[in-house]
């Protein structure tokens, strides 16, 4: 009796299991097959014209650069900050209206964690709207008149070529440790404040690993310095993350209110109504710390700390359904709604909401 009691009590639990766990996605490596080309009618074949609803390699999204230097140079200006751990070039786009005076800048990055394609999908797709629409719509007019964008479509280039050849789901940078055989640092780990404290791991093979010291990837190291060196100019910070339909701003490493709340809470709110308004999708706002996790050295603060007052950073669509794996055919609505966030935020600094603090933001 006893052990058929004992086999019962099994039996249940095993239909309970069974039925608090579901399966989102039953062939994963079908879905992946889907996002990197090996199907012989792949739409990126077509040499014609570039196409912004499939994702590309970091191949394609250089020469994408090239042609968009070369054919737009009215709006678009191509440079490199640097190079990455494995020898690539760091590659940025201006994007603005050239003019005689220093205008304010926004920056925006994308790519920092290999994994999230969706990020470098958003950055071609803003810079493809900025210059499409600028003859026609006032906004975006009024905004590359009067602001330069600095756009850099692929932060962890090694991480994201290794994400298409190798690893799918790799997350951090590809530099090597000389103790372990581990690769690779979280680049929203890596920036010199607070670093590898809470929400950091100093494992060399965790995936929030903070790296050997603060700027150790030349990835980071490249985009700090250039930011140090303009920061008098840059007034927004934009990071494009995936997944969890969230907008956040610091302080990432503790829990506590920034100076100028009210001016970077009032942008917030603006662009994640913007957002909604395109199809109705809704976006959680508020400090990284509460609204997502506790996190040390990552770039909103850092980026906050050295005097750019509105830092964000945005977690895209979904929440967990595809996950890192966003089907090609929502990133058209995702990157559209984005867009209008993101005008949203731009258009803001335009207006005044400034206090003494808002201009010594971590006083």
């Amino acid at each position: 009796f006893a052990i058929d009691l004992a086999i019962m009590s099994i039996m249940c639990l095993s239909d309970f299991l069974s039925s608090i766990h579901s399966v989102f996605i039953s062939n994963l490596q079908k879905e992946i097959e889907k996002q990197t080309g090996y199907r012989s009618s792949r739409k990126r074949r077509s040499e014609s014209q570039y196409d912004y609803e499939v994702y590309h390699s970091l191949e394609e999204i250089q020469s994408w650069m090239f042609e968009m230097n070369k054919t737009q140079s009215h709006l678009v200006d191509m440079f490199s900050i640097g190079k990455s751990y494995e020898g690539r070039p760091l590659y940025v786009l201006q994007i603005g209206k050239r003019s005689r005076h220093q205008k304010k800048a926004v920056w925006i990055d994308c790519g920092v964690h290999a994994r999230e394609w969706i990020g470098p999908a958003f950055c071609q797709w803003f810079v493809k709207e900025a210059i499409n629409s600028y003859q026609y719509d006032s906004v975006t007019r009024r905004l590359l008149n009067q602001l330069n964008f600095y756009i850099m479509p692929v932060f962890n280039v090694d991480g994201y070529h290794f994400s298409w050849t190798t690893d799918r789901f790799w997350r951090k940078t590809r530099s090597k440790n000389h103790k372990f055989h581990c690769r690779g640092v979280d680049a929203n780990r890596n920036w010199k404040v607070k670093w590898c404290e809470e929400g950091a791991s100093s494992h060399p093979c965790d995936d929030t690993y903070c790296g050997p010291f603060p700027e150790s990837e030349p990835e980071v190291k490249a985009v700090a310095k250039f930011l140090r060196k303009h920061k008098k100019r840059v007034k927004a910070y934009i990071s494009i993350h995936a997944y969890a339909q969230m907008l956040l701003y610091p302080y990432s490493y503790k829990y506590a209110t920034i100076p100028n709340f009210n001016c970077v809470e009032l942008a917030a709110h603006n662009a994640v109504t913007a957002l909604y308004s395109a199809y109705g999708v809704r976006y959680r706002y508020g400090p990284a710390s509460t609204t997502l996790y506790v996190s040390s050295g990552s770039s909103i603060d850092w980026a906050y700390r050295n005097g750019i007052p509105y830092a964000f950073a945005f977690e895209l669509r979904d929440t967990g359904y595809f996950g890192f794996l966003l089907p090609e055919s929502l990133i058209n609505p995702t990157c559209t709604e984005t867009m209008r966030a993101v005008k949203a935020i731009a258009s803001g600094l335009l207006k005044k909401c400034e206090t003494d603090r808002d201009r010594f933001p971590y006083i």
